[in-house]
């Protein structure tokens, strides 16, 4: 496809004579013999990877390059954000800037292996979470998606890869992406779905992706590690494992070659396997603490999980033993780029669908075949399904011819085992036989309880529920959400139980609960009658918890037992219930000083254990290290209130300073010695969906590389910003409302003990005076997004202890996070989870009337960069026809002719519509620009492969990038356009345009004020 949005080609030269460049459009786009549109190969994807972050993608990389050079496969990768809102471990870019650094480290990782494009959709990159609806809040759920499936439409894949969407993906913005990944075949199969992309003279196609790879299981034994075709005699886990595991082995040679010198010690001139290739390409991450790979690949097999299939495939095993069909390392692409070995023509669809995916045992339900030729018919055949042992179905049933007009369907009545066991998934398969021609597919189904007892999920955990039944009912295959909740020590908890009936006939029975030590209840068991079939009612349980200090572990479970009465039978499921420390914040009877010292009458609260770790034990070595003591001596603090604002005295022990931060470093705490302060003003959080969007967090670096005072906190005093918050940003010194729209944290008053010991050398000792600091805190309640509850404020304090960073071989620390992270209340990944924060008192504290209870909308500070000013993204949009962002195209600019004169170029464009068109004037490959620097020579170790092999110790130093991507940005203007003829010129210095004369493009992305995009990518020559 040549699509109008890319009207010129990028061979267009503009040379010291006036180029006239034809003003009609482009080749239209392609069309089938039906009228519909098809990509070709410039824009056409045949395995296409969705993710939330560069970076997350890099389990593709071997794999694609496998695919590319064996079986011609082209890969692609749809990058939600550009990870603006991440550290930066190696430069000063943040925000869009980082962007553009964050966008080229992902394109050198994958250019190797033959993935060139990677589709950016410019979302806002903006804290880690764990809430895919809070991710939805701030990516703008229907616009993305609208951009995932002209992706998606354009480029046509066959093949789907990427992240989970349950749960278990973690964070919030992987979630999300995974979501995306179902969503959006979903979509783009449906015409209903954004019809606008389906008409107009840019019109595009519905399509149906044939493989999903998205949350898929790849347990199991068997295959290896050391040979071609690494998945023969794999054997998914037995009753474990229900998807089929396709692989592909990475010990194959590449085109990438040892230089002469490699620090590895390779023969010169060898080939590099793909396995090498991958794991150099995992470590291109410079800016996310990832450094060189110095190391010697062995070979490995990339393996994935099939979660959705719309096409016949291979089944790991056949008649119960391995099936070396599909243990090859192409497997994953039989029925969609490839034929499948059965012998059904390519783009032949075939699909398993059931009347209910949670069925009862004993009762039957209907599964249904759905089969499409891919062109012409099929010949008359029959179809037989096999069903788990014990179970019944009717069958094998004819079927006529199967054409490609579309779908023939026959359906089967399937009975499940009354002894089929509960709570599991069950595997039904189908083989479709037209003559000498066959096709299997699989498809799973859960058996449950006839009557279900469930906690009654809430926030995150209810929204994904509700996400599967509405939106993507086959992703229910990967599971439901978990039975979580959380209490504060000492208190009482309503534990409502939803009992469900899925069975057909009415049901009697009890609730129970098997409560742990230290817990009391209104009743152990309640009882339920007469629940109609589909029918639910809730059981509410009060718990108490008995314990007067926190224990050890902090996760209980609290199985949940339900029996019912036909057949009689019992149903179980497991909450995991977390304590969390509580306290009472006692009001000052001295209102305190903040000068680093606790006056009496300051805090005259209890004393909070800050030294218990939940992140990082491996590198803590006692409480002289990190602050951990079991008989409190350790890291500890005090709180209090006075008037209108909260008090800390914190008190850190620690044997090492870290890496000293300057004022402009203030932000990402964690990747030095750190303290975070965390409120949640309403103690709701979690239960609205915005998690810490709704709170106020505190990151205080105790020390700072400021020997001028520039920040306005001392000489290397103190430095402090808010992150991962309703309003992150920069709080302290000149920088404090200059990234963000406003100061976010007015009032705050930090004193430190810590004195800095003047240097990020290691050769000089780094041993805090007194083993440890002590930092008194003043927040302003008012700073908070809400005024305070306070019966149920959300607190705590996390200490971060980075120790020495400095690279192996080198005595400078580095701003690098490899922080142990400590509590006072330590669970899991603490800093995203509101509900798993301390709870907190204020007796006597009222908050002012006109306070608002209800937080304000969240502000992230740092914008994402608009893919129009990415010269990388702009030539990727120009070579492969896909509009910038997977925004809507245009055809409204023409570049009617060029000059490239001794001190300008000259442009001359005519346009039927107003807009922007920015110009970047670059020189060189910008496909992937070096990360690392190395001392193996270019000419032995040419690009795209130089700059990720070591030929000394040494290697692995950071090039310049800011502000000319490594050089290779000559220039960069933009002009307004309006509608007509414009002459416009940039003027060059004799040293720009001898660089553009030698090896020079002009790119331009012309944006409209609708939002539309187009793009070209003008060689320069002389």
């Amino acid at each position: 496809m040549k699509r109008l949005f890319s009207l010129l080609a990028a061979s267009i030269l503009l040379t010291g004579l006036a180029v006239s460049v034809p003003a009609e459009a482009g080749p239209p786009p392609q069309y089938g013999s039906e009228g519909n549109y098809v990509a070709d190969r410039d824009t056409k994807i045949d395995v296409m990877g969705e993710w939330a972050h560069p970076d997350d993608d890099t389990s593709i990389i071997g794999p694609c390059g496998v695919w590319h050079q064996l079986y011609g496969v082209k890969c692609g990768v749809i990058m939600v954000t550009r990870g603006e809102g991440g550290g930066n471990a190696v430069g000063t870019e943040l925000g869009p800037d980082l962007g553009l650094r964050r966008e080229n480290e992902d394109r050198v990782a994958h250019y190797r292996s033959g993935t060139l494009d990677i589709f950016n959709l410019d979302r806002v990159d903006f804290f880690y979470n764990q809430s895919a609806p809070l991710t939805q809040y701030f990516w703008d759920e229907e616009e993305t998606l609208r951009r995932v499936t002209r992706v998606i439409r354009t480029t046509q894949p066959e093949i789907y890869i990427g992240f989970t969407p349950t749960l278990a993906a973690g964070h919030g913005n992987h979630q999300q992406a995974g979501r995306l990944i179902w969503e959006g075949v979903l979509a783009a199969a449906d015409p209903t779905k954004f019809p606008e992309q389906l008409r107009g003279p840019d019109a595009l196609s519905t399509w149906q992706v044939k493989k999903v790879f998205s949350g898929g299981s790849t347990t199991g034994t068997g295959g290896t590690t050391t040979a071609a075709n690494c998945t023969t005699g794999f054997v998914p886990t037995p009753g474990t494992n229900l998807d089929t595991v396709a692989g592909v082995w990475t010990g194959y040679d590449s085109q990438y070659k040892w230089p002469t010198g490699n620090l590895q010690g390779k023969p010169v001139g060898s080939a590099k396997i793909w396995q090498q290739v991958a794991d150099e390409g995992r470590a291109a991450y410079p800016t996310q603490s990832r450094v060189m790979f110095k190391g010697a690949s062995a070979p490995a097999c990339s393996r994935f999980g099939m979660t959705q299939s719309f096409v016949p495939f291979q089944p790991n095993t056949a008649d119960g033993t391995a099936n070396p069909a599909a243990g090859r390392d192409d497997a994953i692409l039989f029925g969609a780029t490839e034929a499948d070995p059965g012998g059904l023509p390519k783009g032949t669809l075939e699909y398993l669908t059931f009347s209910r995916f949670l069925n009862v045992a004993g009762e039957p339900f209907q599964a249904t075949l759905h089969l499409k030729a891919g062109s012409g018919q099929l010949k008359p055949g029959k179809v037989a399904l096999t069903v788990p042992a014990g179970w019944t179905v009717d069958g094998p049933k004819q079927v006529g011819a199967v054409s490609d007009k579309q779908e023939t369907t026959v359906t089967f009545t399937v009975t499940p085992s009354a002894t089929a066991p509960v709570n599991q998934n069950a595997k039904i398969s189908a083989l479709y036989t037209s003559q000498a021609e066959t096709g299997y597919t699989d498809n799973v189904v859960r058996i449950v309880s006839p009557t279900e007892g469930r906690f009654e999920r809430w926030g995150n955990w209810a929204e994904y529920d509700e996400w599967l039944a509405d939106t993507a009912p086959q992703a229910i295959r990967l599971g439901r959400s978990a039975a979580i909740q959380s209490m504060s020590i000492g208190s009482t908890l309503a534990v409502p139980v939803v009992v469900h009936n899925w069975s057909n006939q009415p049901q009697s029975g009890t609730v129970g609960l098997t409560l742990p030590a230290n817990f009391t209840a209104d009743a152990t068991s309640k009882p339920y009658s007469a629940l109609a079939p589909g029918a639910e009612t809730t059981v509410t349980f009060q718990v108490t918890n008995t314990d007067t200090a926190l224990p050890a572990t902090q996760n209980v479970s609290i199985p949940i037992t339900t029996t019912y009465s036909a057949p009689a039978g019992t149903g179980n499921e497991t909450l995991t219930l977390s304590l969390v420390p509580s306290t009472a914040i006692a009001q000052s009877t001295t209102t305190p000083v903040v000068d680093g010292t606790a006056a009496p009458g300051e805090y005259s609260g209890p004393t909070l254990d800050l030294g218990r770790i939940w992140q990082g034990a491996a590198t803590c070595t006692g409480v002289d290290d990190c602050g951990v003591s079991p008989t409190g001596e350790g890291s500890t603090a005090k709180v209090s209130w006075s008037e209108d604002a909260l008090y800390f005295f914190i008190h850190i022990r620690d044997d090492y300073q870290s890496y000293a931060v300057t004022p402009q470093e203030c932000v990402g705490h964690w990747q030095a010695d750190s303290v975070e302060i965390l409120l949640d003003p309403r103690g709701t959080a979690s239960q609205v969906l915005k998690d810490t969007a709704n709170t106020f967090k505190l990151g205080i670096f105790p020390f700072t590389n400021d020997p001028s005072a520039s920040n306005g906190n001392g000489a290397n005093g103190p430095c402090w910003s808010r992150d991962a918050d309703n309003h992150q940003g920069y709080s302290t010194g000149p920088l404090a409302g200059t990234v963000s729209d406003a100061p976010n944290a007015p009032g705050v008053q930090v004193a430190s003990t810590a004195t800095w010991v003047g240097t990020n050398e290691t050769t000089t000792p780094h041993a805090y005076a007194g083993g440890g600091y002590d930092l008194e805190v003043k927040i302003p309640l008012a700073d908070l997004p809400a005024a305070v509850d306070p019966a149920k404020l959300g607190l705590n304090i996390t200490p971060y202890d980075n120790d020495d960073t400095s690279a192996a071989g080198t005595t400078t620390l580095r701003h690098i996070d490899m922080s142990t992270r400590l509590g006072w209340s330590a669970l899991g990944s603490v800093q995203s989870d509101p509900y798993r924060w301390g709870r907190a008192t204020m007796p006597g504290y009222t908050p002012p009337a006109d306070r608002p209870t209800t937080p304000s909308a969240p502000n992230v500070s740092s914008p994402n960069l608009n893919g129009a000013l990415s010269p990388q993204t702009i030539a990727q949009s120009a070579r492969n026809d896909v509009p910038i962002s997977g925004r809507v195209p245009t055809s409204g600019l023409e570049v009617l002719s060029g000059r490239l004169g001794e001190s300008s170029v000259e442009l001359v464009t005519s346009s039927s519509v107003s807009g922007t068109a920015r110009m970047f004037l670059t020189s060189g490959e910008l496909g992937a620009i070096p990360v690392y620097t190395t001392s193996c020579s270019p000419a032995a170790d040419p690009a795209p492969d130089y700059g990720l092999t070591p030929c000394a110790v040494t290697d692995g130093g950071i090039p310049a990038w800011s502000p000319d991507l490594s050089g290779h940005l000559v220039k960069q203007d933009s002009k307004q356009i309006t509608g007509g003829v414009q002459k416009f010129s940039i003027p060059l210095t004799a040293a720009q345009r001898a660089k553009l004369a030698a090896d020079g493009h002009l790119l331009i992305s012309f944006e409209t004020p609708q939002n539309e995009v187009q793009a070209f990518d003008l060689k320069l020559s002389r």
